[in-house]
């Protein structure tokens, strides 16, 4: 078994052994669930039938390949039904059952406790049609709600956890540990579809007698675990308070920096209760159902932080080897904690309070500096505003937001000078389908662009206005809201400029097409005249070589004098072009079926 009781890595062709398939008093399949002892089974709430004397839990991976069923019952008070709060949040919906009989003690799995962000995960449940068990893929995308659950978006449109699936096992698909259990599959109105989990910290926040089979440190450290000596009228402060829950609420700032100095009673109360309460494991129950008792906008979103670890003491290595361990990041043999964490795919929502008190804390930024270019999020909060803040201040927050302002000028000037220069040289050689429209939105995003390029060129001598926490001020204090922006510009402009490649393709095609047509005629008639189809042709003519062209007003001017032609020979009695040259690969009938409908190599 890999760490923490899952299955291996390279197991995913077995049935695994933890995966039970629940019925319940009726036969008939209720859910799934999750053997975390020889005698208890993990599962939703809902999937147990509290009025059914017993149910049955068959374990369809058992190694001699028969389905074991044993009769299960809830386990005493081990049930925590789902509630939902005045905005429709859920919360709970765990439950443990008690088997009658033992199943083989190499059977079971531990929960881990893991970071849940960006992490490719598989489960193991049994919906309609697929009594057996089935695996569906998914990845988590982020926590949702206020009970710390955690979204996953299917592999595929097949994989949406559906009826059966409640109770399933969530396993890592790097490790095959366990890290959490399945409650629903939903889609929306939209015809969005997404799974909803509860992590190893939820489930053992819901039932703290699980902790003992559970693996993995909570990721929250004790010293910053909120007490009951915190809850003091006086002891928050307010604004603080407010500023910590946006970001835990991600409020789209990567790096906050404040300074909480000792003997600060009402600031180092609101951190720990700030940081508590974004804690899945930790968070206290009463805190989601009467949130709206908190001063407005104080209560930050539960999973605000992956990780929250106190500095202070502690070396560099101790806590880049924290951080790899909450990441599931495995140590090999000679292998540096930093290593793996530069190494490392998945990011983090990281709280670490006292790095100007750590053993070493320049190597500790250095770590952070790491992280931060892999996409983390850092909470860092120092004791002083002295020269490790001012280094941090510079080397995670305005060095880099320097470096990404340069970056984005660089992009928003390819935007608005040789991709508009693109775009305007191919609007003086086509007319779009919808001209009006396409030069309205274009003009819009180009405008806008311009003036994000301004606000970016003044954007330098911003650095020096953030207050000392880091808070942003002014007009383009937000990058990300213009990269945003560039990649909508870039994606319009890339799509307008096949649109008027394609057209203008079109357009030389019906050319070269006019063009053999006029040759074939003229070789028909063997130097009469027919002024009719003459005026067809100098009329198509003129639209083609029309700058910008109607390629949709051209194209049927062209039909009008290929249909014309095709026609002239059946009048004069000697058949249509079957051979001639000009079909071109477009049907019985050139031209046929108008723009639209084009064949051989039109748009």
């Amino acid at each position: 078994m890999a760490a923490g009781g899952g299955a291996p890595a390279d197991s995913w062709m077995r049935t695994p052994s933890w995966a039970v398939r629940i019925r319940g008093a009726d036969g008939e399949i209720a859910g799934a669930g999750i053997l975390l002892t020889p005698d208890r089974v993990l599962t939703c709430a809902h999937v147990v039938d509290r009025t059914a004397d017993r149910m049955t839990a068959e374990f369809v991976g058992a190694a001699d390949r028969s389905v074991p069923a044993v009769p299960a019952r809830l386990d005493g008070d081990a049930y925590v039904p789902e509630t939902r709060d005045a905005d429709g949040d859920p919360s709970g919906d765990v439950a443990l059952l008690r088997l009658e009989r033992p199943r083989p003690a190499e059977d079971p799995v531990r929960l881990r406790k893991l970071s849940t962000s960006t992490r490719e995960v598989r489960m193991y449940g049994f919906p309609y049609e697929h009594n057996g068990g089935i695996w569906f893929r998914a990845t988590a995308v982020g926590g949702c709600g206020r009970d710390g659950q955690v979204q996953l978006v299917p592999a595929s449109p097949g994989e949406l956890a559906s009826p059966g699936c409640s109770g399933a096992g969530v396993a890592d698909s790097d490790t095959g540990e366990v890290i959490g259990m399945v409650l629903s599959g939903q889609e929306d109105r939209h015809g969005n579809r997404f799974t909803f989990m509860s992590p190893a910290d939820t489930i053992v926040g819901h039932l703290p007698r699980l902790e003992s089979v559970t693996t993995g440190l909570s990721g929250l450290d004790p010293r910053l675990r909120s007490t009951s000596d915190d809850v003091v009228p006086g002891l928050l402060d307010e604004p603080f308070a407010q500023r910590l829950a946006a970001w835990l609420s991600d409020d789209g700032s990567r790096v906050k920096i404040s300074v909480v100095r000792h003997g600060d009673a009402a600031r180092e109360s609101t951190l720990r209760r700030a940081i508590t309460l974004a804690d899945r494991e930790s968070r206290p129950p009463v805190s989601v159902d009467l949130a709206f008792l908190d001063p407005p906008g104080t209560v930050p979103s539960v999973g605000g932080h992956d990780l929250a670890v106190h500095a202070s003491g502690r070396t560099s290595a101790r806590i880049a080897e924290r951080i790899a361990e909450r990441m599931g990041l495995w140590q090999r043999p000679g292998d540096p904690p930093l290593d793996r964490v530069r190494a490392a795919k998945g990011t983090l929502n990281l709280v670490v309070v006292g790095v100007d008190e750590a053993v070493d804390p320049p190597a500790v930024l250095d770590l952070l500096a790491v992280l931060r270019a892999g996409g983390s999020r850092l909470l860092l909060v120092f004791r002083t505003d002295g020269d490790c803040c001012h280094r941090a201040r510079d080397q995670l927050l305005v060095r880099p937001a320097r470096e990404h302002r340069a970056r984005l000028v660089d992009r928003l000037r390819e935007i608005t000078g040789p991709l508009a220069g693109e775009l305007h040289e191919r609007l003086s050689a086509v007319v779009p389908q919808d001209a009006r429209s396409f030069g309205r939105e274009l003009d819009r995003e180009l405008v806008a662009a311009h003036a994000a390029l301004a606000d970016l060129r003044r954007a330098d001598d911003l650095d020096q206005e953030r207050d000392p926490e880091g808070d942003r001020h002014g007009p383009g204090a937000d990058p990300d809201r213009y990269e945003r922006l560039a990649d909508r510009v870039a994606g319009r402009l890339a799509t307008s400029l096949a649109e008027l490649d394609r057209l203008r393709d079109r357009r030389d095609e019906l050319t070269g097409r006019l063009r053999s047509y006029q040759v074939l005629l003229q070789h028909r008639l063997q130097g009469e005249e027919d002024p009719a189809v003459d005026d067809l042709y100098l009329r198509a003519h003129a639209l083609l070589s029309a700058r910008p062209c109607d390629v949709r007003e051209a194209e049927a001017a062209v039909d009008a004098y290929t249909h014309r032609v095709d026609g002239y020979g059946d009048d004069r009695g000697q058949g249509g072009y079957d051979d001639h040259p000009g079909r071109d690969g477009y049907g019985d009938h050139p031209g046929h079926g108008g723009y639209g409908d084009q064949r051989g190599g039109g748009a």
